[in-house]
C-alpha cells in the first residue's frame, strides 16, 4: 500500500464500563482482533492500571488482558468514531449515563446492551431505554446475553453469547467482532425472549442462593431453576416472545450458570441472605447490591401488569423488599395449590 492510499477505517468499540462484565467483554472484542477496543470507566487508577500493566485491579488482579486494549475515564474521547457502543453499566444508572453520553454518540453507532435488568419505574427493557433515549431505530440496537460468567471469560475459559438484534445483519456483524478462539457468539432476532431471560434469571439465582444459604440440596436447587424457568417462559411469551429462546443460552443456560455458580453475584447475595444476614448487612459486606435485588421489583410490576403469575419472583420481592423472613417465603411458595406440570404453566 502506497502511502498515498487511504487506509480503511478500523472498527472502534467503545464499552463504557470498567466493572466486570465490561472489562471481560473488551477483552473478548480485544483478543478477536478485529476491532479496535477502548474501555471507558469512572476511575483512573483502573485506567491506569488497563494501560500500563494491562490489568483491572479492582476486578481481575493478576488476569492479564490483551496489550491492544486501552482505558479512558473520558466519555467523548471513548465514544469519538465508535461503530459499536456497549453498554456495562448498572441497568437503574443507564438513563442517566445515555442522557450524558448521548451528544457524543454517533448517529450510525450499533449501541449494545450487556446489562441484565429491568428500568424501576417504567419497566422497560434495556434495549427500550436505549431506544427512548437515544432515538435510535431497532436496527441499531442490540443485546448480548448468555452463561457469561465475567471471571471464566477473563480468564479466556471457553464461553458462549447471544448476540440479539431484530436486525438479523446488525448481529452478524457485533459476532464477528466478538468470535475468538475461546469466545463463541450465535445470533438470534428474539431480543424480547433474550433480555428478559438475562434480567429474570439474576431474580430466581437470588431465591436459588437463599435456599442454598438455608442449608437446602440440589432437589430444591433443580426445582427453583426448572419452576424459575417456567415462569420467565410464561412471562416471555406473553410479551411475544419465542419460547424456543427461553431453552436456549440467553434462557436455560444463563439461569443454570448463575444459579449454580458461587462466582455469580446474585447467587452469593442470596445465600448470605438465607445464611440469616440482613439486606442491609450484605450490601455493607459485598460493598454492592446484586442487580436482581432492584429488578425483581421491575420484574414484579412487569408480570403484573401483563396478568402472568410469577411466585418465586413475588417470594424474593417480598424478602428482598417487604421484611419477609426466608422461611417464611418458602412456605408460602409450597403451600401454593397443586397444579399439572406444564411447561411454562
Amino acid at each position: 500500500m502506497s502511502a498515498d492510499t487511504p487506509r480503511e477505517h478500523a472498527t472502534k468499540v467503545a464499552v463504557m464500563g470498567s466493572g466486570s462484565w465490561g472489562t471481560a467483554f473488551a477483552n473478548v472484542v480485544a483478543d478477536a482482533g478485529a476491532a479496535e477496543v477502548v474501555l471507558c470507566g469512572r476511575r483512573a487508577a483502573v485506567a491506569d492500571a488497563v494501560n500500563a500493566r494491562h490489568e483491572n485491579p479492582d476486578y481481575f488482579p493478576g488476569i492479564p488482558l490483551n496489550p491492544a486494549l486501552t482505558a479512558t475515564t473520558d466519555p467523548a474521547k471513548a465514544l469519538h468514531g465508535a461503530d459499536f457502543v456497549v453498554l456495562a453499566v448498572p441497568s437503574q444508572t443507564l438513563r442517566g449515563n445515555l442522557s450524558a453520553w448521548r451528544a457524543h454518540i454517533a448517529p450510525s453507532a450499533v449501541v449494545v446492551s450487556l446489562m441484565k435488568g429491568i428500568e424501576l419505574g417504567t419497566s422497560l427493557r434495556m434495549s427500550e431505554v436505549i431506544t427512548e433515549v437515544l432515538a435510535v431505530p431497532a436496527e441499531q440496537v442490540a443485546v448480548v446475553s448468555g452463561p457469561n460468567l465475567a471471571r471464566e471469560i477473563a480468564q479466556r475459559q471457553p464461553a458462549t453469547a447471544v448476540m440479539a438484534c431484530p436486525h438479523e445483519p446488525t448481529a452478524v456483524r457485533l459476532q464477528h467482532i466478538c468470535k475468538s478462539a475461546y469466545f463463541r457468539p450465535y445470533t438470534a432476532t428474539d431480543l424480547v425472549g433474550v433480555e428478559l431471560g438475562g434480567a429474570v434469571k439474576n431474580v430466581i439465582a437470588l431465591a436459588v442462593g437463599v435456599a442454598v444459604g438455608m442449608g437446602f440440596g440440589d432437589n430444591a436447587k433443580a426445582s427453583l431453576i426448572t419452576r424459575g424457568l417456567a415462569e420467565t417462559v410464561r412471562l416471555a411469551v406473553t410479551l411475544g416472545a419465542d419460547e424456543h429462546t427461553l431453552a436456549g443460552l440467553a434462557g436455560m443456560g444463563d439461569l443454570v450458570a448463575t444459579c449454580s455458580s458461587p462466582l455469580s453475584r446474585n447467587r452469593t447475595f442470596g445465600e448470605k441472605l438465607g445464611q440469616g444476614m440482613t439486606l442491609e448487612e450484605v450490601v455493607a459486606e459485598t460493598r454492592q447490591t446484586a442487580e436482581g435485588v432492584k429488578s425483581s421489583e421491575s420484574v414484579l410490576a412487569l408480570a403484573r401488569a401483563a396478568g402472568v403469575e410469577m411466585p418465586i419472583t413475588e417470594a424474593v420481592v417480598a424478602m428482598m423488599h417487604h421484611g419477609l423472613p426466608p422461611a417464611e417465603a418458602l412456605a408460602a411458595f409450597m403451600s401454593r395449590s397443586a397444579k399439572p406440570e406444564r411447561y411454562g404453566v
